[in-house]
């Protein structure tokens, strides 16, 4: 057995994830200027894995609701399919034009749950408005946020990951 392999399959199965409203109580700058980099645009690039364990991207609308971060798509779309398969996921915020980069770039990573119909699901479509159709949605479960900005001559990126602190690095 490849013992890379062995410790990524560990490690990727008990990554400890946490929700949007328990990342904003640690870190609330962090989180709104992640928060106000999302809501800039509608459409942000979804990364899952495919059977084959390649990736595959996607385009994809979110929702801040209620303390959490929603994924919504249509049902039997391959991103549905993948997450359904295995609910890893990288969401990068769409970057927008040179002018709209101010804020800096924002993406995160964790665990899609599936949210069967019930009180919360209906509580998201009462809420959100329902989208035409069907749809499967997802709760995001936060494993990682990081938002990466220009500071002078500096690239800065501030890091998160669920029981730790934010961390900040900086590169000339």
């Amino acid at each position: 057995m490849n013992p890379l392999t062995s410790v990524t399959s560990v490690t990727s199965v008990n990554a400890a994830t946490t929700s949007w409203a328990d990342f904003r109580a640690a870190e609330p700058g962090l989180a709104d200027a992640v928060r106000r980099r999302f809501e800039e645009h509608t459409h942000h690039v979804l990364a899952t894995l495919r059977k084959d364990g390649s990736p595959r991207v996607s385009g994809l609308e979110i929702t801040f609701l209620g303390g959490e971060v929603y994924l919504g798509m249509m049902p039997g779309s391959w991103k549905a399919k993948d997450l359904l398969r295995d609910p890893r996921f990288g969401l990068h915020a769409n970057p927008g034009t040179v002018e709209s980069m101010a804020g800096g770039d924002a993406k995160f990573s964790g665990r899609a749950v599936a949210v069967a119909p019930g009180a919360e699901f209906d509580r998201f479509r009462e809420t959100a408005g329902p989208p035409p159709g069907e749809f499967h949605l997802f709760r995001a479960d936060l494993g990682e946020v990081v938002r990466t900005r220009v500071e002078g001559a500096e690239l800065v990126m501030e890091s998160w990951r669920p029981g730790a602190p934010a961390t900040t690095r900086r590169r000339t």
